[in-house]
């Protein structure tokens, strides 16, 4: 070895052994581990040096050449990576075996999952049959592991296709890694010295000294490390703190620090002589306890300890890899671990490393368990030892983790679950090893401190941290007890019942825990903790069921537990017998008890033992073993009245709750109570207690039970003849009381649907539990799981009856699928079910009653015929018919017949009622079931008999008939008269048996009968004719209520016509209008022909101050609330860098890209001006009151709610009325024959000329010469322009001139991310583009929506539109003429080559609407003089209006073209028509332009397709802006969707002839001189010669990316995400872009990026480029959608995957199966094209202030 080891370094890597070496090596006499030891100690500390700072690929690269290397080649005896190659190839375990880490997804089947801890890795669960099944999904906490390929763990299915045996290539199936003899026999010399060399190392305790064989003669040097441990106590803050103060590092360096003792454990954070060490370590611990209680555990370390403890971490690793090679190395490696020295009293080596676990660092236990989980857990007999181990020391073990504060995943009590969840495996650790004992015993003793004197649990001041991890434990219990056995052992049964009999002692332990005492007089001071009492009960309440299960599996084990659970039960009853009987009286019946009351004296909600008692009672009553119960238990020794005690006494504490008796107890009686109640606790809770109450009942005699229950109310006087109290509290608390009592009653009788009590199925359970949810309302999936309690597979067992009572109904857009019961079910509802609450029975019977009257039935809900009681419980039903329950009925009825109202109330008399019902159903069904003689209930007779021998004695059946007098009681009307029936029924089923009698009395009977009978009709009769009148009514009404609407709308037509979109306004103004004409001009928006523009009078309401206003220029200004946004919808090129800061930005030219753009928004809300700045000063004002509430939006930056619809606005757009304009069509006749494009364009030159030569007196400009080319006509000169038509200015009132200035800003400063400058050149640019971009937004919704262009605009969109438009229209004349001319030149240089500056962009690099927006909104500054403010008359700018947009059209068809020549043709078109010829000419004219390298091959018809539908957005965005702008009519055609029609109609109204081309034809003199120089553009003829790409027309509408259909395809992707920038291989939380698709790597520092010098995390950082700062993430392992906002703001958005049942699954907690919804992803793209997400955010952020904890900027 030691050649090996010096030769490995100078050989310069993996230089392969040679064979005589190695025949040393191999010889008996050579001492490996001595040779071993002496490398290490030579190389380890050398190699790790640099611990500060290491170089991670350095040190691995020499650990691999002196030591890893020579190792492998004396253990292999070859090359190792040829030898690992062929045992690579030679086949793979059946075991997948792959170790989670925390948050990778797993998978669990629900059909064929043993239990649900078995889980399989992502690619095993891909490639296996479960993919179709019912599974789970969840994400994994980290460290268990993969169970494909064990066969115990699945009923199906148990090896995916890629652990098939014969599935790898290899034909040898099962020769799993055959060793050579001699590989063994090396494995056995180095694995021993490898481990024990690990084990050392990793539990050395010396800091400053070595083991003695690894110390080599050297001088010792005085190289210390200062090494700080990670815990759990210190957050990072913390950590970072004290590591600033104590080193005086930076927070860049301290923050590494950090990071990686997190991840590692440990990491040296100073290195130096041992003092400097040991003054670090004192600094730290000093800071670390200033801002904690607890210091930082620091330890300083000798260099060479630290260098020798990483390599053993290194070593174990190397181990862990080898292990996966062949399973004989995982046995020799197991064997080795599990061998304990001779005659040595020390635990093996894998016992030292469990017991040394809670001390050794994260990084540590790590590679431990991982390990542990690829060697022992890799076979199944090492499995076995190593669990028998883990039993050994399973206390210890317990104890440290509990005292430990490091996660549960990071202990080695963490693999219990691996081990106890095998049932093979448990069963052996349970007869063998005595598990449950050694579990239970555990428990006790890490709970002694929360034992009170009584040896009671009382958890007051408890601790959270400590108490979660006993729950450890008692999971531990859990998983041992989750498969039952089949078949039963003696040595089995002794010792689960020693097991039992040991767990039987916690629960003695908390029977009666934590007694309260009703508090009189004073206020409790401080609630006492019931928090961990309730944990501990809900952690066990499943294991007590499986308790009862494992019990009930064997009839032996079953009688002598409850022997043994009725012992225990009795030694806690036995106290508090010492006070003497008292006795009670009532109706001729005496109970003899020992005085107690719930309301003086002490009661505990806890009793666990009485209710497992129950448990094992009920399921005694199933098996039929209780015949043999008198074996174990002696009569005598039974005592029923004792076990009924004291859960009796339970229900009377809640129903004394719900009197209110106990307020002065404080919140946390209430809590227990609810809980208590709850289907987290019930089923071991509330339902035992209930049973509890049963056995009584059937044990008991009932008058007895009775009595005993009325003492335990507190009610015995109550129903005594004397009379109670004026005291209304009294009175009132008497009547709850009552009312509580009444309910047990009925569920004492009633609630039947438990196996054992009544001969029901489980199924029959979760049915009628499914029903009595689904009578209050269709509830969602997910809500009857939570209402229904889960078994201990987490499993409710709906799915299995579901759909034979309820039907399924589909989602909608939004909200969920819900689950409606079917009316045959409806017969089965009970209005008083027994675990309703009291807001859920109110609600179930409201809903009830309302079904039944719509249905046109009485309104009586009689409970349904319960099911028979088994013959254990057959006695219960006798409490109905005895005296005292008589007496109280009775008592009850005259009361409220009496009408004494104080001491009755209505609920009280429905519960008589329904008892009433109970015993008649009763009665009915036994004589339906047997001879009469036969049938001992006799409630009949005992109802009908009289109260007592008095003269006004009553009976029931009389106090009935009065009781539909009571006025107050109408609601109980139908009630009464169904009894009455059941009574007639009752009797004649009665009567049938003795013919005798029948003869006798049957005449009058059936008279009587016939009586009643024709009273039941003549009163459904009444019913019927009432709710006939009730409809015909309800009619009536209808009927006037839309004529007074009619009528409403007839008188306030302007009101409606307001509301409706101003297209349908203009199209009935314009009608009227051309009804005269021949020739309809209306509808043409350029050119001489235009029509007029519709001006209607605008009559607004300020939603502020409510008062009318009309918009005109002079008068105060009216403004909408609006959102200016940066947006990035439309960009053609998400990889584009977008500029951050706009200090530098030209926004002049839009890139084709549309890569970003500014997007307003309105929610259409107007007010005065004035109102909205007082509003605005009025939220500032009240924000700077209150500093400490953080806001939900940036007022800094102008932002604030819409006062109406709350949406988030952060400006104002001024309302600027449309100034009518109508052409005399004989001036432009006129102006035709003179004004063609050429003259036109000379004129322009010639004006722009002027300007230039006049500005260039007073200052240098920087505008291009201009010469008066070729005009020959001397008499253009500067003031031609205006010949043709001029106006005065518009003029603006002061308040609209403030406004324009206020929203311009606003656009300038959102638009450009800069602070606002009102006197900045680029305002206007900016302006023109926000238009320009919204139009192009608005055009691409309404496309993608299949929408027509005009006409189905919202009025939001409409009304926002139409006030930006004309905004932009009228802002020109708040900044400088001569800055709009000098941008109006510079937007002309794009389309006339004489007004090209040096920085005049290319025709392909500039997007044409944005040119035509600018252009159009700026040439009336031509107009503009000195003296005289003047603009274009309508004709003049018709004509400009015309050129200018044929100009650009001109400039886009070439774009087109120029773009698609490189495109080839998908298919031939023999469409040759006029339009294909035009094109086909117009190519050979580009050809010659531009030398031919246009090629004129390309066929016409092709071009033309290109152009026509290349050109239709950007005819359709112009279409919206000349109609926005000048209110002209669009054709009938756009206002419905349709190809051909729409072309031919835009083209119509926009002054365009349909073949595009003759446009090029029209103005050959003009535009010639214009192609030519446009052909020759250098940036055209690249294009051309393919060397640069342009964008191609028509652009690509965005969408968000195409998502997998199935969700555990996108859980797989993220599973292979590896994050860019982190080599470690800890799970990250992978974010999808639904912009982009880029997967991020979010919430992780390692990927937070710097930007302008603020951290932002990788989210927030992508989505400033990719969405502008607003994006749309899919958050992969939660399922959530995020939407983000800039840096600050943030919210979750339902995902738009759904379960089977219509319902999405944040968190994935239920863990269904999902599916990608279409319409809920429709509806997110939707949010992001209308540019909602702001809005969304703000919305959402109002309504759950929860979230301002979160950190967005750092997402």
């Amino acid at each position: 070895m030691a050649d090996g080891a010096d030769r490995g370094p100078a050989a310069g890597g993996r230089a392969p052994a040679q064979a005589p070496q190695r025949a040393t090596w191999c010889d008996e006499r050579f001492d490996f581990e001595a040779t071993f030891l002496q490398c290490l100690a030579k190389h380890v500390p050398n190699i790790y040096s640099a611990e500060m700072d290491p170089l991670v690929e350095k040190q691995e690269e020499m650990v691999q050449a002196a030591i890893l290397y020579p190792l492998e080649c004396y253990l292999f005896g070859e090359d190792p990576d040829v030898f690992l190659e062929k045992l690579q190839q030679s086949g793979t375990s059946q075991l997948c075996g792959k170790v989670f880490k925390g948050g990778e997804t797993t998978y669990s089947c629900r059909d064929c999952a043993v239990d649900p801890t078995c889980v399989l890795c992502i690619d095993c669960f891909q490639n296996s049959i479960h993919k179709n099944h019912r599974y789970k999904m969840h994400s994994s906490t980290g460290g268990g592991f993969c169970d494909c390929g064990d066969t115990e763990a699945w009923k199906a299915g148990p090896l995916c296709t890629k652990h098939e045996p014969g599935a790898s290539s290899s034909p040898k199936e099962n020769s799993e890694c055959q060793l050579s003899e001699e590989i063994m026999e090396h494995s056995r010399r180095v694995f021993p010295s490898v481990i024990k060399y690990i084990v050392d190392m990793l539990i050395w305790e010396e800091e400053k000294e070595l083991p003695v064989e690894l110390t080599i003669s050297r001088e010792k040097v005085d190289s210390y490390y200062c090494v700080l441990f990670n815990d759990e106590h210190h957050s990072y803050d913390h950590v970072i703190y004290s590591l600033q103060r104590a080193l005086g590092c930076e927070l860049g360096e301290a923050q590494l620090h950090t990071t990686a003792i997190d991840k590692e454990g440990r990491r040296a954070v100073k290195a130096g002589h041992y003092a400097s060490c040991q003054e670090a370590k004192e600094e730290i611990k000093r800071h670390s306890e200033n801002v904690s209680q607890r210091p930082l555990h620091v330890e300083v370390l000798h260099a060479d300890v630290m260098a020798h403890q990483k390599f053993a971490l290194r070593l174990g690793s190397w181990l862990n890899k080898l292990m996966s090679y062949s399973s004989d190395f995982r046995q020799i490696f197991c064997q080795i671990c599990l061998k304990e020295e001779a005659g040595s009293e020390n635990p093996c080596f894998i016992s030292k490393l469990m017991l040394w676990d809670a001390r050794l660092h994260k990084g540590a236990r790590k590679i431990l368990h991982e390990l542990i989980f690829s060697s022992f857990f890799m076979e199944m007999e090492y499995k076995k030892l190593f669990a028998i181990e883990f039993v050994k020391y399973y206390k210890a073990l317990q104890k440290e983790y509990i005292s430990d504060d490091h996660d549960r995943v990071l202990s080695v009590t963490a693999l219990s679950v691996q081990m106890f969840t095998v049932p093979t495996l448990a069963r052996h650790l349970i007869e063998e090893q005595n598990v449950i004992t050694t579990i239970t015993e555990t428990l006790l003793e890490v709970l002694p401190e929360y034992l009170d004197k009584n040896d009671k649990f009382n958890f007051q001041g408890y601790s959270q941290d400590k108490l979660s991890r006993v729950y450890a434990v008692i999971y531990d219990l859990r998983y041992v007890l989750v498969s039952k056995p089949t078949v039963w052992t003696d040595r089995l049964r002794e010792r689960f019942l020693e097991g039992f009999v040991s767990f039987l002692r916690i629960l003695t332990c908390m029977q009666g825990m934590e007694e309260i005492k009703r508090q009189i007089g004073q206020h409790i001071e401080v609630d006492p903790d019931w928090e961990a009492a309730i944990a501990i009960q809900m952690q066990l309440k499943n294991i007590l069921l499986m308790f009862q299960e494992w019990c009930a599996c064997d009839e032996e084990l079953l009688l002598r537990s409850y022997s043994e659970c009725h012992k225990a039960v009795m030694r806690c009853s036995t106290n508090g017998r010492s006070r003497e009987k008292t006795v009670f009286h009532l109706c001729g019946h005496t109970l003899e008890s020992r005085p107690y009351r719930v309301s003086a004296d002490p009661v505990s909600i806890h009793l666990p033992l009485s209710r497992t008692l129950a448990g094992l009672h009920v399921r005694l009553s199933k098996t039929g073993a209780i015949s043999r119960l008198h074996e174990f238990v002696s009569p005598e020794d039974f005592q029923v009245e004792l076990l009924v005690e004291y859960p009796l006494r339970c229900l009377v504490l809640v129903a004394q709750v719900a009197a209110e008796m106990w307020r002065r107890n404080g919140l946390s009686l209430i809590s227990q109570v609810f809980y208590y109640q709850d289907v987290k606790c019930r089923e071991e809770m509330y339902d035992k207690d209930i049973i509890m109450l049963q056995i009584g009942a059937s044990l008991m005699d009932p008058n007895q039970f009775l009595l005993l229950i009325l003492q335990r109310y507190e009610l015995a006087d109550a129903f005594k003849k004397i009379k109670p109290t004026k005291d209304q509290d009294l009175i009132k608390q008497y009547n709850v009381l009552i009312e509580e009592m009444l309910q047990i009653l009925i569920y004492v009788v009633g609630e039947r649907y438990v196996p054992g009590i009544s001969n029901v199925t489980k199924e029959d359970v979760i049915m009628r539990e499914i029903i009595h949810l689904l009578c209050i309302e269709p509830m969602a999936h997910s809500a009857i799981t939570k209402s229904l309690p889960e078994n201990e597979n987490n499993e409710t067992g709906l799915e299995n009856v579901i759909d034979k009572v309820a039907t399924f109904k589909k989602p909608g857009v939004s909200g969920h699928g819900v689950y409606e019961l079917k009316d045959e079910c409806l017969k089965e509802f009970n209005m008083f079910f027994y675990h309703y609450t009291k807001t859920q029975h109110s609600k179930a019977e409201h809903t009830q009653k309302k079904r039944r009257k719509q249905e046109n039935r009485d309104e009586a809900l009689p409970p349904p015929p319960p099911p028979d009681f088994s013959p254990a419980f057959s006695n219960v039903v006798r409490i109905l018919n005895c005296d005292v329950m008589m007496h109280i009925l009775r008592t009850l009825l005259q009361r409220a017949v009496e009408l004494e109202t104080h001491l009755w109330t209505e609920a009280m008399i429905q519960m008589v009622l329904h008892l009433l019902s109970l015993g008649l159903l009763e009665e009915k069904q036994q004589l339906q079931k047997c001879p009469e003689e036969e049938v001992t209930f006799d409630f009949y007779h005992k109802a009908t008999r009289m109260g007592s021998s008095a003269l006004n004695a009553v009976n029931v059946l009389m106090l009935l008939e009065k009781l539909k007098r009571v006025p107050q009681l109408e609601a109980q009307k139908d009630t009464v008269n169904w009894i009455l029936q059941m009574f007639d029924m009752v009797k004649r089923l009665r009567e049938k048996s003795s013919l005798a009698t029948v003869g006798a009395t049957s005449g009058s009977e059936a008279t009587k009968g016939d009586e009643t009978q024709s009273t039941q009709d003549k009163e459904k009769a009444e019913r019927k004719r009432k709710a006939e009148a009730a409809r015909l009514h309800r009619q009536k009404i209808m009927a006037q209520m839309s004529a007074l609407q009619r009528n409403f709308i007839e008188t306030h037509k302007l009101l409606y016509e307001n509301t409706l979109e101003a297209q349908g306004k203009d199209d009935a103004i314009m009608e009227e209008e051309s009804i005269s004409s021949a020739i309809d001009y209306s509808r043409i928006a350029l050119g001489p022909k235009r029509g007029p523009s519709v001006a209607e009078k605008e009559i607004l309401t300020c939603i502020l101050c409510q008062e009318e206003q009309e918009v005109k220029l002079e008068s105060a200004a009216m403004v909408l609330s609006a959102c200016v946004q940066k947006s990035t919808a439309l960009t053609q090129n998400r990889s584009r860098i977008l500029d951050l800061s706009g200090d530098t930005v030209d926004p002049l030219f839009m890139h084709p890209d549309l890569p970003c753009g500014t997007h307003t928004g309105s929610c259409g809300h107007v007010m005065h001006a004035a109102c909205w700045q007082k509003y605005f000063e009025a939220i500032q004002l009240n924000f700077r009151q209150r500093l400490h509430v953080e806001q939900i939006f940036d007022l800094e930056n102008g932002e604030y709610l819409c006062p109406l619809c709350k949406s988030l606005c952060n400006t104002v757009i001024p309302i600027v009325p449309l100034q009518a304009q109508k052409i005399n069509s004989e001036d432009a006749e006129a102006v035709a024959q003179i004004l063609s494009l050429a003259r036109w364009l000379e004129i322009v030159t010639v004006r722009i000329s002027g300007y230039s030569m006049k500005n260039a007196k007073g200052e240098k400009q920087n505008l291009p010469p201009f010469t008066n080319k070729g005009t020959g006509n001397s008499a253009l000169e500067f003031h031609s322009i205006l010949s043709f038509g001029v106006q005065s200015s518009a003029k603006y009132s002061s308040s609209i001139k403030e406004m324009l200035i206020l929203f311009a800003t606003t656009i300038y400063r959102v638009g450009l991310k800069v602070a606002p400058n009102e006197a900045d050149s680029r305002i206007p640019v900016m302006t023109w583009s926000t238009c320009a971009f919204t139009i192009q937004c608005i055009e691409n919704l309404l496309e993608t929506e299949g929408k027509p262009l005009f006409g189905s605009l919202q009025n939001r969109q409409h009304s926002g539109l139409k006030a930006l438009v004309q905004f932009a229209a009228a802002q020109r004349t708040t900044s400088p003429q001569v800055l709009i001319q000098k941008h109006l030149l510079r937007l002309l240089g794009v389309l006339l080559p004489n007004f090209r500056g040096e920085d005049t962009p290319s025709l392909l690099e500039v997007d044409m609407f944005h040119i035509l927006v600018g252009t159009v909104l700026s040439f009336p500054s031509l107009y503009w003089e000195d003296a005289v403010d003047l603009q274009p008359s309508s004709v003049s700018s018709a004509y400009n209006h015309l050129y200018l947009f044929h100009l650009t059209t001109l400039a886009h068809i070439m774009q087109i073209i120029i773009s698609s020549a490189t495109e080839s043709p998908a298919a031939h078109s023999s469409d040759n028509g006029e339009e294909a010829q035009s094109a086909q000419s117009f190519c050979r004219e580009l050809c010659q332009h531009t030398s031919g390298c246009f090629s004129q091959d390309i066929p016409g018809w092709l071009v033309w397709d290109c152009v026509k539908k290349g050109i239709m957005p950007y005819l359709r965005c112009a279409a919206l802006f000349f109609h926005y702008l000048l209110g002209v009519s669009p054709p009938e055609e756009l206002l419905q969707v349709s190809e051909e029609g729409q072309f031919k109609a835009l083209c119509s109204y926009l002054s365009l002839p349909t073949n595009l081309f003759l446009l090029f034809h029209d103005y050959r003199d003009a535009v010639n001189p214009l192609l030519q120089r446009w052909c020759t553009d250098p940036v055209v003829l690249s294009c051309l010669k393919g060397k640069s790409i342009a964008i191609r027309y028509p652009r690509k509408r965005n969408h968000l990316i195409e998502l997998p259909e199935d969700y555990s395809c996108l859980l797989n992707q993220a599973s292979q995400f590896k994050c860019p920038r982190s080599s470690d291989d800890e799970q990250k939380h992978p974010v999808l872009c639904l912009f982009c698709g880029a997967m991020l790597c979010s919430q992780n520092t390692c990927c937070q990026e710097l930007v302008n010098g603020e951290e932002l995390g990788a989210c927030t950082s992508h989505a400033l480029q990719c969405g502008a700062g607003v994006c749309m993430f899919l958050k992969i392992r939660e399922c959530k959608v995020v939407l983000i906002e800039g840096k600050t703001r943030g919210c979750l958005y339902p995902a738009p995957y759904l379960d089977e049942y219509g319902e999405t699954d944040p968190g994935l907690k239920r863990g269904n199966p999902l599916h990608l919804c279409q319409e809920r992803y429709r509806k997110l793209h939707l949010l992001w094209q209308q540019h909602c997400i702001i809005e969304e955010i703000a919305r959402s952020q109002e309504t759950n202030q929860i979230f301002f904890g979160f950190n967005w900027q750092l997402l």
